[in-house]
């Protein structure tokens, strides 16, 4: 059996289900979960996304891309091709800049295994959301590894760049269908949040509200709020 968490196996699977879905879509329909952006910019920044972290993979300078590119599916399946091979070239335990502390053991090219699948799935999220789908085939466990990363890599992250305050209101996540728990903020929780994987991570990423993800909550609801709203995601 397939591990839902090999994450370089995951990238190229959400990247083939992204190129798979412009090519079904008008370049121009908005994107709901991103204001002002229609398909094309979304495709363009997840395609100058994954030019940045090979380069950051390989510990270089990426190389601009130019110009929008005025097709979108080979400009993507260029962009996702590239990082693909630059990932499976690079042993996964070499050192690479990422989005954690230098010095951080973790600091490897395995990182951006982990990291540019979750950032291809939210993305997927979004273009099939303007497209009038869901992604309703990934598997629990991934969503869960979704929250994690923002639990333990990107609030803490936000916090550290002075980009958000430490959350006053401590919260419990609690994903019901992976059997996972986490508490982003440090202390007593005011709240427990309980919800399937996937809308958590959704919902924790700004693509949902908490009433569109039928989050249930145990506990003070305006502390789920206060961390919603705390840029605990760029």
């Amino acid at each position: 059996m397939d591990d839902p968490l090999d994450h370089l196996a995951l990238l190229s699977r959400l990247q083939d289900a992204f190129l798979a879905e412009i090519r079904d879509a008008d370049p121009e329909t908005p994107v709901p979960a991103c204001a002002g952006w229609r398909v094309r910019d979304l495709v363009e920044h997840v395609g100058s996304v994954h030019n940045w972290a090979a380069a950051q993979a390989r510990r270089q300078q990426e190389a601009p891309l130019g110009p929008g590119p005025s097709d979108l599916a080979p400009f993507y399946a260029e962009q996702a091709a590239e990082l693909r091979t630059t990932l499976a070239a690079l042993d996964p335990d070499a050192p690479a800049w990422t989005l954690l502390e230098t010095d951080d053991p973790a600091s490897t090219v395995r990182f951006w295994h982990r990291r540019q699948a979750h950032e291809t799935l939210v993305h997927l999220h979004d273009l099939r959301a303007a497209v009038g789908s869901a992604v309703d085939d990934v598997d629990p466990t991934v969503w869960a590894d979704t929250v994690d990363e923002v639990v333990t890599v990107m609030a803490p992250r936000q916090v550290r760049l002075g980009r958000a305050k430490p959350l006053a209101l401590p919260v419990a996540l609690r994903a019901t269908d992976a059997g996972r728990s986490w508490v982003i903020g440090d202390g007593e929780p005011a709240a427990t949040a309980s919800a399937p994987a996937r809308e958590l991570a959704l919902l924790l990423w700004g693509r949902l509200a908490p009433a569109a993800a039928d989050v249930v909550v145990d506990g003070d609801a305006d502390a789920l709020l206060a961390a919603l709203a705390g840029h605990i995601t760029p």
